[in-house]
């Protein structure tokens, strides 16, 4: 394995609401030194957590929301914050009610992932939701959010789709689809 840069130095350079922008002086082994800029969450720490949810063994679950950063409605999966203490699979599960309208009887972490590894910090949790039950609870959206189902057997289209373009998403949408039609629940 690589050994990593040496952190000469590092700073909080910008602060907003959401995020902190860190400055690293870095070392590499080469002795080459450059400057990187990262975005580090200012909240608690305790992660995020995004979801499948199946409806039935091939469609997936998919809610649309008010994205600042594409100005835009836009389709993805339900997700959020894991607060304080609780754990990812409940997280998971209170997501699922506060933005699609649904709990799941059975739930199952498949892995981590991150959306630009190269200047973000933050990471998703990804569980898959299964057997699923009509139940609401409030969330802190500021509007209901609309609910679609997507076909696991159609992902590829999903792309060509106008509101649709967070990677995190369709790499879940595929991890599940795999582990379904591995475990024979789905056949392509």
């Amino acid at each position: 394995m690589r050994q990593k840069p040496t952190v000469l130095a590092r700073a909080i350079v910008a602060t907003s609401r959401l995020f902190r922008v860190e400055e690293l002086q870095l070392r590499f082994t080469n002795g080459v030194e450059r400057t990187y800029e990262r975005l580090v969450g200012t909240g608690s720490g305790y992660g995020a957590v995004m979801v499948v949810a199946l409806i039935d063994d091939q469609h997936a679950l998919l809610v649309e929301e008010y994205c600042a950063g594409t100005d835009d409605y836009q389709l993805s999966l339900p997700k959020g914050l894991i607060e304080p203490g609780e754990d990812v699979l409940v997280a998971a599960n209170r997501e699922l009610k506060e933005e699609a309208g649904y709990g799941a009887h059975q739930l199952e972490y498949l892995t981590e992932l991150s959306l630009s590894p190269g200047y973000m910090t933050q990471k998703i949790q990804v569980v898959l939701a299964r057997d699923l039950y009509p139940k609401r609870l409030p969330g802190d959206e500021p509007e209901p959010m609309r609910v679609e189902r997507v076909n696991l057997r159609e992902l590829s289209g999903l792309v060509r789709h106008a509101q649709f373009s967070e990677g995190r998403a369709l790499a879940a949408l595929y991890l599940a689809r795999d582990l379904l039609v591995q475990r024979g629940a789905l056949v392509l």
